[in-house]
C-alpha cells in the first residue's frame, strides 16, 4: 500500500494578518495532483486540519475542495483533530463521511478502533489518536492521577496494542498529534500545553513499534526514528521556517518489512524574504527584484524613522507584512549616561529631537537654546533665594 504522510494543513491560518486561503487552495491541489502522479492509495493527516476551533466559512470551503481532490486523484484519507481543531466540529458527520472516503478519527472512544484498508498482501490497520488535553480526557481514559500528555498516550496506545494483538498478520500505521521528544520546533507552533510538560518520549512510539507512524504538531519535515516522522506544515507560517524546504513522505508497505520512505518536496507557493537597508535603498535597489513576490519583513536602517514606511514598501513588494526600525546609532543597551557623557545639554536635546520627529531647524534649535538658557537663570534665581532665607540659614548651621 502507497500512503501519502501530510499534516498541519491549519487552514484559514494569516501570515501577519494577511489571509493565506489562497496559498492554501494551491498546495493542496498540488497535494492533489501528487497522489494521482504517484498513485497514492491513502493520505494520512495527524491534526491541525484548521488554524482555529471555529473556522471560517471560506477556510471550510477550501478544506473541502482540498479532500475532494485529493479523493478524485484516488486516494482515501485518514485524518485526526489536532490542538488547533475542535474534535466535535471536525468529526461531525464522521460517519457519513467514512461512505466517501475520508474517514475521521476525533475522539478518545475512536482511538482503538482502526481504519481498516485493505491491498493485495491483507488489510492496513489505520490507527488515529488525536490531540489529547491530559485534564479534559483523564477520565475517559480511566487514569484520574494523569496530568501529563505522555500520562494519557500511555493510557491510549495500552488500548491500540491490545487491539493489534487481536490482528497478528496485520500491518499498521499509527497516527498521533504530540511533541515528542528529539523533534525541533519552527516557532509557528502552538503550545499544546495547559501546565506541565507538553513533550512525549519517542520510546512510546517503538517499543513495540507500528509499520510506520505519522507524527502531526511541528511544523518542519523531520524523521525522529526508523519509521517514525513529521511531515510538517504545506506552506511555511513563520519567517523562521525561510529556508525550510516544505515536502510530504511518501510511504510504501510491502507485504513483510519496514516501510520503504522518500520525500517529495511540494511547491512553493510564495517566498519568504528579510529584507535590512534603508528605505530609499530597499526601493531602488535592483537586487532586491527577487523578493518582489515574496512575503516580505523589513529592518529600517534609517538615521530617522521613516513616515509612511509600510504604504510606500508595498509600492514595491506588495506582499510586505511586516517592518520595523532598527536605530543605527550603535547598540541601543549602552546605559543612558554613557551615551551622554562629554555632551552638553543643546547636543542631548537636538539628539531626543532628531530621534523622535527629525532633524530640528536652525530657527528650532536657536528657540531651543534660548529657553533651555532661561530655564538656567530661572533655577539660579530659586537657588539664590533659598540660600539667603532664614530656613536657609538655620538649616545650614544646623547641619
Amino acid at each position: 500500500m502507497r500512503i501519502l504522510h501530510t499534516s498541519d494543513w491549519h487552514i484559514g491560518r494569516t501570515f501577519h494578518g494577511v489571509d493565506l486561503l489562497a496559498d492554501q487552495s494551491r498546495v493542496l491541489e498540488a497535494i492533489a495532483e501528487l497522489v494521482a502522479t504517484e498513485a497514492v492509495d491513502t493520505v494520512v493527516l495527524p491534526g491541525d486540519v484548521y488554524d482555529r476551533s471555529i473556522p471560517s466559512a471560506d477556510a471550510i470551503a477550501v478544506c473541502n475542495r482540498g479532500f475532494e481532490a485529493i479523493r478524485a486523484a484516488g486516494a482515501r484519507i485518514v485524518a485526526t483533530s489536532g490542538n488547533h481543531d475542535s474534535p466535535t466540529r471536525l468529526g461531525a458527520g464522521a460517519s457519513f463521511a467514512a461512505a466517501g472516503g475520508l474517514y475521521l478519527r476525533t475522539t478518545v472512544a475512536d482511538s482503538a478502533r482502526p481504519v481498516l484498508l485493505s491491498d493485495a498482501h491483507g488489510d492496513v490497520a489505520f490507527y488515529g489518536i488525536p490531540y489529547l488535553e491530559p485534564e479534559i480526557c483523564r477520565g475517559e481514559l480511566g487514569v484520574p492521577q494523569a496530568r501529563s500528555h505522555t500520562e494519557v498516550l500511555e493510557a491510549v496506545l495500552d488500548r491500540i496494542r491490545a487491539d493489534v494483538e487481536q490482528r497478528p498478520r496485520t500491518r499498521t500505521v499509527l497516527l498521533a498529534h504530540a511533541f515528542v521528544v528529539g523533534g525541533a520546533a519552527t516557532g509557528s507552533e502552538r503550545s499544546i500545553s495547559v501546565g506541565g510538560v507538553e513533550t512525549v518520549p519517542l520510546g512510546m512510539f517503538t517499543e513495540p513499534g507500528f509499520d510506520y507512524v505519522a507524527l502531526g504538531h511541528l511544523h518542519s519535515p523531520q524523521t525522529l526514528a526508523e519509521g517514525v516522522r513529521y511531515s510538517g506544515s504545506p506552506l511555511p507560517y513563520s519567517f523562521g521556517e525561510s529556508t525550510h524546504r516544505k515536502q510530504v513522505w511518501l510511504v510504501d508497505l510491502g507485504e513483510t518489512g519496514p516501510a520503504r520512505v522518500r520525500g517529495l518536496e511540494l511547491p512553493l507557493v510564495r517566498g519568504l524574504s528579510h529584507l535590512t537597508g534603508t528605505l530609499e535603498e530597499l526601493l531602488a535597489d535592483p537586487a532586491w527584484e527577487t523578493a518582489e513576490q515574496h512575503y516580505v519583513s523589513v529592518s529600517l536602517t534609517d538615521y530617522a524613522r521613516p513616515v509612511d514606511a509600510m504604504r510606500r514598501l508595498r509600492e514595491r513588494f506588495p506582499y510586505a507584512v511586516h517592518v520595523e526600525w532598527e536605530r543605527p546609532q550603535g547598540d541601543p543597551a549602552l546605559r543612558y549616561r554613557e551615551r551622554v557623557r562629554g555632551r552638553d545639554d543643546t547636543e542631548i536635546a537636538r539628539t531626543f529631537l532628531t530621534d523622535v520627529r527629525g532633524e530640528p531647524t536652525t530657527s528650532e534649535m536657536d528657540w531651543l537654546t534660548r529657553a533651555m538658557a532661561a530655564a538656567v537663570r530661572e533655577t539660579e534665581v530659586v537657588r539664590d533665594d533659598i540660600g539667603a532665607s532664614p530656613a536657609a540659614a538655620d538649616t545650614e548651621l544646623t547641619a
